[in-house]
């Protein structure tokens, strides 16, 4: 019999990743009312404000910026990250009344603002206020105003749990919902949170999804190994990806969309090219590599999340060996970095990428310093020409095919 292990070498050969800080829900009197998992966690765009479910009904919103000023966190070179605020925020606790599977921040400014939103009327002002929604166990959506932490919008049609909330990150307030009723819907906040669209396609649970960073594409991963990407400007269905051999549970695009990730119970991480369905590189977590038999099944080794950093180089994952692994995208073999952590059940970079989030099942949230390094002007290069041109353009240019299988993240 095979002995497995969670590394090709040996766990002293990877260096430690440093814990950078936690966040602990403390007592609550609503204890025999739900459980105390951590599923989900999130950043604002502007690293002003951290989100996770920590159990009991609850959402905490910590101003992270300012924690980050206050607790003076240097990179690996001593460079202090953030900025001071002011006025400085304050926590806030927000009660959604069941269970919470999935928050995520929105706001109207687009990320690379690149694209104005112009808005005739509506009756809330998504322009100015960030706006935190969240997944709750009916199949209910609520939306928030972080800045009064009052609820603006009650998004009703899913039938089951919701697993996954995104919003477009080109600042148009639409929100994609992934949801154990097999299905993804598309809400427009700034039409009264009216729902555009209903997704189908998936034939089980809808566990995450993601969009591209032009918003111009939805993945979303699932049960019965299922990847599927979602042509946004008509609401079709690109094409499917074949390669897991279980549920597929995690899935997120690089920041110049031109790879994307998923994590599957199958011990594994695939990059694709989403434009071709290639698979580019596999990250295993378990060694020797399992049988079909044992990927398919309970193997110990089921990946729960993973987040693209956002320098484009690293991928982070959390896996049921209690492992936290920090992935660089030119070495399948070893992770560059590694953290021992118990049931952990999500993660999620900080917008700065100088740490990875992660979440528990005691609603707890640990956060690790993530590797960092100056970039290669050549990677930078290849990052701008990828966020405007898609693989099928890239084979069109008159370049050498060194150079193009680079662009393409072949070699």
């Amino acid at each position: 019999m095979r002995v497995m292990a969670s590394f090709a070498c040996s766990d002293s050969d990877i260096a430690d990743a440093e814990i950078l800080y936690q966040l602990k829900p403390g007592g609550n009197p609503n204890d025999q009312k739900a459980g105390a998992e951590t599923w989900c966690s999130a950043f604002a765009p502007d690293n002003s404000y951290f989100a996770w479910s920590c159990g009991h009904r609850l959402v905490r919103l910590v101003p992270w910026k300012h924690k980050i000023n206050n607790n003076e966190i240097e990179d690996d070179e001593g460079r202090q990250q953030g900025e001071p605020t002011l006025p400085t925020p304050k926590e806030k606790v927000i009660d959604c009344g069941e269970n919470v599977w999935a928050v995520a921040f929105g706001s109207s400014v687009s990320s690379k603002c690149h694209r104005t939103v112009n808005i005739s009327f509506h009756r809330f002002n998504f322009g100015k206020d960030l706006i935190l929604a969240t997944g709750l166990q009916s199949g209910r959506i609520k939306t928030w105003d972080v800045s009064t932490g009052g609820i603006l919008l009650y998004l009703i049609d899913h039938k089951e749990v919701i697993r996954d909330l995104q919003f477009a990150p080109d600042g148009s307030m639409f929100l994609a919902s992934a949801s154990r009723d097999k299905t993804l819907k598309v809400w427009d906040l700034n039409d009264d949170g009216n729902m555009k669209k209903t997704l189908k396609g998936h034939n089980g649970w809808v566990y995450s999804c993601s969009w591209s960073p032009d918003a111009k594409i939805l993945a979303s991963v699932g049960q019965n190994k299922t990847v599927i990407l979602w042509d946004m400007s008509d609401y079709s269905m690109m094409r499917k990806l074949t390669g897991h051999q279980n549920d597929v549970v995690a899935c997120d695009f690089s920041p110049d969309g031109a790879l994307l990730a998923t994590g599957s119970y199958d011990t594994r991480v695939i990059l694709w090219d989403p434009y071709t369905g290639q698979k580019i590189r596999t990250f295993g977590h378990m060694y020797p590599p399992p049988s079909f038999l044992m990927m398919g099944g309970a193997n110990d080794y089921w990946l729960r999340a993973l987040s693209f950093s956002h320098d484009g180089c690293h991928v982070g994952t959390l896996c049921d060996d209690k492992y936290v692994r920090f992935w660089s995208i030119y070495n399948e073999e070893v992770p560059v970095k590694k953290a021992q952590l118990v049931n952990a059940l999500c993660c999620n970079y900080s917008p700065d990428g100088c740490c990875l989030a992660t979440g528990t099942r005691d609603g707890n949230v640990v956060f690790y310093m993530a590797p960092m390094r100056v970039q290669k002007l050549q990677h930078l290069c290849r990052l701008s020409v990828r966020r405007v041109l898609p693989s099928t353009k890239v084979d069109a240019l008159p370049i050498p095919q060194k150079l193009m299988g680079y662009l393409k993240y072949e070699n």
